[in-house]
Order: structure tokens, then sequence, then C-alpha cells
């Protein structure tokens, strides 16, 4: 679904329910992965979700679908200003769009470095400069950045996807506090290895696919990948208008990858 075929012209009513009851928002890449999941969460609980991405045509209703890259600062601007024309105003903004990398500082040439910084941080700094009038204007503003648990730990050759991934994290704290006086929270989710699209093309890409998978598994302590609809409950969250003390605040959801440090199995 392309267009404002999803969406009717008129807001939620009152009988509309759900902690995003009467909000707008807006999800990057939410075609599919975790954007999807999030911009359908939110779609349940009540909000008005438009959809920018580079394919919007396969959108399930009632998504409005604008399509835009976001390494292009015209088209990200005439989206966002679609966005809150159809919608009326602006309460939610998750910058998900993102691309990944693999390799060590050897094996991405210049070329690659400034593509996936121009997708991964350069994308979430246009969107939220083109949100950020709609975000003054609400009661309730919350941006939710999608970062990676590979800003905050070494994972062997992502040099580049961590590059890009930390410089989200501190991008997200200098948005929170830049922004506090304008009643805009901003905070990140950092995801351990989420079972998306881009992962079953990089474990189709492998020699043994079988044995990539199991690996990722075997790094997680919960012992699963972590799924999109986890880490869109964990973006909700953090947009939740009752979350309203919490910013500059960047929550795992990486199935203890982060924190635990669990005895090896025995052998």
């Amino acid at each position: 679904m392309s267009g404002t075929t999803g969406i009717p012209d008129a807001p939620p009513t009152a009988d509309t329910v759900g902690p995003f009851a009467g909000s707008r928002a807006l999800v990057t890449g939410g075609a599919s992965g975790i954007g999807l999941a999030t911009a359908r969460r939110l779609a349940a609980d009540g909000a008005r979700v438009a959809v920018l991405d580079i394919a919007v045509d396969d959108l399930p209703g009632p998504l409005l679908g604008l399509r835009a890259d976001v390494t292009d600062d015209d088209a990200v601007r005439a989206a966002v200003r679609s966005a809150v024309d159809v919608m009326g105003g602006l309460d939610v903004l998750v910058n998900n769009a993102g691309v990944g990398a693999a390799g060590t500082v050897e094996e991405n040439d210049d070329t690659e470095w400034l593509r996936v910084l121009d997708v991964n941080l350069l994308g979430i700094v246009r969107v939220t400069r083109a949100a950020l009038p709609a975000l003054r204007a609400s009661d309730r503003a919350a941006v939710v950045n999608t970062c990676s648990i590979a800003a905050t730990a070494g994972l062997p050759r992502r040099a580049l996807y961590s590059a890009s991934k930390g410089a989200v994290l501190s991008l997200t704290l200098a948005m929170a506090a830049d922004h506090l006086a304008d009643g805009i929270r901003v905070n990140c989710v950092n995801p351990g290895t989420a079972d998306t699209p881009w992962i079953g093309r990089l474990l189709d890409a492998a020699p043994d696919p079988a044995a990539e998978r199991a690996t990722l598994v075997a790094r997680q302590p919960m012992g699963r990948l972590v799924t999109a609809e986890e880490v869109a409950a964990a973006i909700c969250h953090l947009a939740d208008p009752a979350c309203a003390a919490t910013t500059g605040t960047a929550l795992a959801v990486d199935g203890g990858m982060a924190g635990l440090r669990l005895p090896a199995p025995p052998r």
C-alpha cells in the first residue's frame, strides 16, 4: 500500500483505546523487520502510523506509506511534511532505517564506509531535523533510535557497522540533552542479534548458514535470537507517554548479551 489510502482523513475518535490513542507516529525503515513490527504495534495500540521507506507498496493497512530514501534530504523533508499534513501533527518518531556491514577495517573501502554512515547516522539526522518543528508542537513528543549491541560490545568483523551504531548511541545522548527543553524525549534501543531479513541475508551468504546461525545463537546468553516483535515492544515502551521521565537512555534488548557473564557450558 502506498500513498494515504490506509489512513482516514479524520483523527482517531475518543473511543480509540491503547497507550498511543490519539498519537501520530512516523517509523523509518518500517516496511520490514523491526520497523514493520514497531509500526504494527503502534497502530494496534491506537496510533496513526506513517512508514517512511524506499519501498512501501506492500504495507498492510492501516499504515500510511511514504516512499523516500533517508540519504536524500529533499525526499525526507517532503515525506515528513506529507506525514505531518495527513496525520495533523507528529508525536512519535522512530528512527529505524539502517543497513548492515560486515568486515574488519581493512575489508571495506571508503565508499562503503560513507554509504553506511550516510544511512545509519546521517539518515537519523535528516529525518529528525525535518520532524523537529512538528515534534516541538506535541505535548508528548518522543524519539526512539534503533541502535545495536554493536555500539557497546566488540563484535568480530563488524568494524564499520559498530562505528555507525556507536555514533547513533552518542547522537541519541546529545539529542536528548539538546531537546529536553523542547519537551522532546530521546532514547534508543540496543538489540542483540535479531532475527530480521538482514540477518537472513547474512546467513544465506555464509559458507555454512546453519553453522553461522548456531554461532550467533550461542553468543546470546538467552540461547536464541531476539525477535523483531521483542525489539518493537521495547521501542514502544520508550515512546509511551507513561515513560515521561525517561530520556537519554539506551535500553538493551539482547537476551542478556551486554550484561551477563555466564559460565561456559561443560564439554
